[in-house]
């Protein structure tokens, strides 16, 4: 039977669970209507998914997706593309836009270019202080109450390193079950800082980026967060000592949340050596060391989850002089990939601990319904199909967005994904996006959509 991206009836035939189980799974509509083996549907259309393991849609807490003002490096729909790809099915979209999302009328914008688009939800993150200038906090409340219900909110790209200012952030979002999504940069430690500090960048002369930097912010601001009793997420935690302050955190009963990104599990500073800036990024690359902390801190649940930081930026911004450089990679695409390489193939995490970090967890920081949900009967039909057996060499034609900044160009790495679906709609099916059928989502975008809760 031929394959139908439109087809709201589907059978997905011996995929393998995160836990192992063999299953068919039947889709019918915006749900999974059953479970089971030697399942049948009449009208369906067929996937063969023996030896793909099956996931829960996966939900990225951390993109830059550019619109509105910076479409040269990606919009909402070629993110939104590129996002599904990935095997993402929830991706939430950072603040610094131009204007920046800090009113509520800006992020009902970035909400809508997302349901236009449909291949993934897109759910707006709102700035902490207007125009990310770390002056004045912008309207939280009202973007917490517009359409959008924006509960996730950062200055990401820049540090609120006002402490005060950062004090009265964490407490407002408490009133309505917010968090604030702190990017941990003093900026005084970290002035014309090229790459990190340590013997390499003496070797190659460049400015040294301390860990310090980093650390100092989080320890800081976990203080804060217990103070004022309040949620704090940390993003991409990049140094082994920023591990250590979370772990103290969390033993002591601190609200805090942490993630890091697939680049900083895998790839290390020695890339520097080559000047190539398509492995400038922020926060920089660190140590054999740091990353070995991180998996560990992954592994042992210090860090909760995996975010991309996907970062896109037009070629001139990447084929220059290393200190001329913008800051930043795609990661989207690569993801699981990424992941499987650092922290699956060695043991460390196992599928159902994927699940956790790139779905059911960074959903629940998000507070979003509809995403994160176990593959269960009457769960909603949010899936990824993802072949661990599959090698590539990641190359553009992997690459869906409009930037094709990404520190993955050319290696080798494991597995694949083969099919998407977002709302019972398939968005990707043989590791190929859908053309524009996602757009048909609209019909159900008010219903189905997830969105924040209070609680």
């Amino acid at each position: 039977m031929p394959i139908d991206g439109m087809a709201q009836r589907w059978l997905i035939r011996g995929a393998t669970l995160p836990d192992g189980t063999s299953t068919d799974i039947r889709l019918d509509g915006a749900r999974i209507a059953e479970l089971g083996t030697g399942l049948s549907q009449s009208g369906a259309s067929v996937i063969d998914a023996a030896g793909l393991v099956a996931l829960p849609g996966l939900v990225d807490l951390h993109a830059h997706l550019r619109e509105p003002g910076y479409e040269h490096s990606e919009t909402v729909l070629s993110g939104s593309r590129a996002a599904a790809r990935g095997g993402f099915t929830s991706v939430f979209a950072m603040a610094n836009t131009l204007p920046a999302q800090d009113t509520a009328g800006v992020v009902e914008q970035v909400l809508a270019l997302g349901e236009s688009a449909g291949y993934v939800d897109v759910q707006p993150i709102g700035a902490v202080t207007v125009g990310l200038a770390g002056k004045q906090l912008a309207e939280l409340g009202a973007m917490a109450s517009s359409r959008a219900r924006v509960r996730v909110f950062s200055d990401d790209g820049f540090c609120v390193s006002d402490p005060l200012l950062m004090r009265r952030a964490l407490e407002y979002v408490k009133s309505f079950d917010g968090v604030i999504a702190q990017h941990s940069q003093e900026p005084r430690l970290t002035e014309k800082a090229q790459m990190n500090e340590g013997a390499l960048s003496g070797e190659l002369g460049l400015v040294g980026w301390p860990a310090v930097a980093e650390e100092s912010i989080i320890a800081r601001d976990v203080l804060l967060a217990e103070h004022v009793g309040s949620r704090l997420h940390v993003c991409h935690v990049s140094t082994a000592g920023s591990v250590d302050v979370i772990r103290w955190a969390k033993a002591r009963g601190i609200q805090v949340t942490a993630e890091v990104t697939p680049h900083h599990l895998l790839l290390t500073e020695d890339l520097v050596r080559g000047y190539d800036a398509r492995f400038k990024v922020n926060p920089p690359l660190r140590s054999r060391e740091d990353v070995e902390a991180l998996r560990a801190g992954l592994a042992d649940g210090t860090i909760d989850i995996v975010a991309t930081d996907h970062a896109p930026h037009p070629a001139e911004s990447k084929d220059c002089e290393w200190d001329a450089a913008a800051n930043g990679m795609v990661g989207l695409e690569s993801a699981l990939s990424v992941v499987h390489a650092a922290v699956v193939a060695n043991g460390m995490l196992n599928w159902s601990d994927i699940e956790r970090v790139l779905s059911r967890t960074p959903a629940q920081i998000g507070r979003i319904t509809g995403q994160g949900k176990p593959i269960a009967v009457g769960s909603p039909a949010e899936l990824t199909l993802y072949d661990p057996a599959a090698t590539r060499v990641f190359g553009r034609a992997d690459l869906s967005g409009t930037s094709v900044n990404s520190p993955y160009l050319s290696m080798t790495l494991p597995g694949e994904v083969r099919a998407t679906f977002h709302r019972g709609y398939a968005t990707v099916l043989d590791g190929t996006v859908q053309g524009e059928i996602a757009r048909s989502n609209l019909e159900i975008a008010g219903h189905a959509r997830g969105v924040p809760t209070h609680g």
